[in-house]
């Protein structure tokens, strides 16, 4: 079964996110280390560190990932962005590894119309250099499928497995599948033909032992459609069947699962999701 969770606040500390995650049943946890739309951010706390590793056993969360800053574009053409975007992506797999977050989500970035393969080639020696520099890293590198707007990268297969030929330390990057970026970029889910068709390419592309976060977000916006709008897991365009398909398939058994969905006043948005969720592992007999 998947390990269910979402996109939880920090509010208070990194630590708050995990009692509200188990309050809400939660076996998996995202987070954002730092202010996600600010390039400075203050050393992480130690004893906030300590509260974290507190809660970790108190609560048995340990399905965790974090999301890296919304202004990172490792891709840029403009060499010193690059290079900002560089060290602010170096600096969020150091804040994992001081909390032994095992999972950083990253978006690839843009090429800002250089061209898809110059693109590729950046995101990949930007990569190549940062875990050059961290040699004892722990914490895996996850490339997000994207919805396809712009000049993103990532809203193909083929464009997240070029980047990941390129890196030269395979062990520290992987995949985090966007249900609503993989449906709005042109990959169907909603029928058992399609999903067959997609899940296989990704497969066959970039290969099942790379993928280790999935973000369950129903689509506002249709297919092919490259408009990145979340909505509540069964009322977009995906509609419940699309992750009825996902939570029973037995190759995603075991992945951690988070909601990037609307919240709501306290959470609440998140507990309807959730149930929604776990009503569909029961009523598929999803994999335990």
């Amino acid at each position: 079964m998947l390990e269910f969770g979402a996109h939880m606040s920090i509010a208070g500390g990194c630590d708050q996110a995990l009692i509200k995650a188990a309050a809400l049943g939660m076996t998996s946890c995202q987070i954002f280390t730092k202010n996600a739309s600010q390039w400075a951010a203050k050393p992480l706390d130690p004893a906030m560190i300590e509260r974290w590793n507190e809660q970790r056993a108190i609560t048995g969360i340990n399905h965790l990932v974090a999301h890296d800053s919304y202004l990172i574009n490792i891709a840029s053409p403009a060499e010193e962005n690059r290079e900002k975007s560089r060290l602010a992506l170096a600096h969020e797999l150091e804040r994992c590894d001081q909390l032994d977050v095992p999972y950083l989500v990253s978006h690839p970035g843009a090429h800002m119309g250089d061209g898809v393969e110059i693109g590729i080639e950046r995101v990949g020696e930007s990569i190549n250099r940062i875990f050059a520099e961290q040699p004892e890293g722990r914490s895996v590198l996850l490339l997000e499928t994207t919805a396809g707007q712009g000049s993103t990268l990532g809203r193909t297969f083929e464009e997240i497995a070029g980047m990941i030929d390129l890196v030269e330390n395979k062990e520290r990057v992987g995949v985090c599948f966007d249900t609503c970026h993989v449906f709005v970029a042109g990959y169907d889910l909603r029928d058992a033909d399609s999903y067959a068709q997609t899940m296989n390419a990704f497969g066959d592309i970039i290969g099942f032992d790379k993928l280790k976060v999935l973000h369950l977000n129903d689509a506002k916006q249709g297919l092919g459609s490259k408009v990145d709008r979340h909505t509540h897991i069964g009322e977009g365009e995906l509609g419940l069947s699309s992750f009825e398909f996902l939570i029973a398939d037995k190759r995603l058994n075991g992945l951690t699962a988070v909601l990037e969905t609307p919240k709501g006043d306290n959470d609440e948005e998140d507990a309807r999701n959730m149930a929604t969720l776990r009503s569909i592992a029961e009523r598929v007999g999803a994999p335990a």
